[in-house]
């Protein structure tokens, strides 16, 4: 517990880019926000990223990877439509939940939010040849899948003939920022490096440190800050009313086995009981038919 309040309790000056409230701030920061994501995009995909929209869903942030708040997707969404005639959805999500049960649900997790984005950018009776194209892209600092890959590119294929098109529009990109193989480009891998430890000395590049003075008007500023304090104690004070109800909880259902096991030790008393009866009557029938048998029988007159 003393380990997840620490981690809860971060001081903003701290966080990296792969924190979740930091991440979300820079996106939703007035005037850096599309900047940023242009960066990133820019990088990323090693092109430029001229019409885009960000747009929060949502502004409230857990306190970090062990606590669960709300979160904000970061949901780029293109003005226009792209040369190809299509516009794409980009999802952005650092994550830092590497324990196994979350590894494992991973893929499923990352189809969850394809299907959300998937129904919230078609319209309702709009032809399904409108629906945007959606990329996932997932920053993490553990390896996903064991195979040390910088770049892990999803997308559905069939089975019987994996050369065969099949463009469902949904692509994910798992950016692994210790991985060692299939780097796309120094570029990236400077990126990922950066993200994970966002300080002035790993911002090796111009795009880099353009980034890292938008990270620190964020830090520098008081409401962020106090927003971050706000948060955090708004999250551990709910945190205390959950422990408190689940100890009410637990309470509840110890007495509820304490009375259950009362009323099956009464029900298996009263069981023994009925059976000390039956065996009594049998043995007074017994007697009886005994007695009946060794008395004399009655002389009539």
């Amino acid at each position: 517990m003393k380990e997840k309040e620490q981690a809860a309790r971060k001081p903003l000056e701290e966080m990296n880019l792969l924190d979740d409230f930091l991440f979300g701030t820079m996106v939703a920061y007035p005037e850096i926000g599309e900047r940023f994501v242009k960066s990133l995009l820019k990088t990323i995909f090693g092109r430029e990223f001229r019409h885009l929209s960000v747009t929060a869903q949502k502004v409230l942030y857990g306190a970090d990877s062990n606590l669960h708040g709300a979160r904000l997707d970061v949901y780029i969404d293109p003005e226009i439509e792209d040369s190809e005639g299509k516009a794409v959805v980009y999802d952005i999500e650092p994550d830092l939940k590497d324990s196994t049960a979350d590894k494992k649900a991973l893929p499923r997790r990352v189809r969850f939010y394809h299907g959300k984005i998937a129904a919230r950018s078609l319209a309702s009776g709009a032809d399904y040849d409108t629906l945007k194209d959606v990329i996932v892209i997932m920053i993490m600092s553990y390896d996903p899948f064991g195979q040390n890959r910088m770049v892990y590119t999803i997308t559905n294929k069939c089975i019987e003939l994996p050369e065969m098109e099949y463009d469902d529009g949904a692509s994910t990109l798992f950016l692994y920022t210790k991985g060692t193989e299939g780097v796309p480009s120094e570029a990236v891998r400077q990126l990922l490096h950066y993200m994970e430890d966002t300080t002035p000395e790993n911002a090796v590049n111009e795009e880099l440190r353009e980034i890292h003075r938008m990270v620190e008007t964020v830090k520098k500023d008081r409401e962020v800050g106090g927003m971050r304090i706000q948060i955090v104690d708004e999250l551990f004070k709910l945190s205390e009313k959950t422990a408190r109800q689940e100890a009410v909880i637990t309470s509840q259902a110890e007495e509820n086995a304490r009375q259950a096991e009362i009323i099956t030790s009464q029900a298996e008393e009263k069981a023994r009981q009925a059976e000390i009866i039956t065996k009594l009557q049998e043995e007074i029938a017994k007697l009886q038919e005994t007695l009946n048998q060794k008395m004399p029988p009655m002389k009539t007159q």
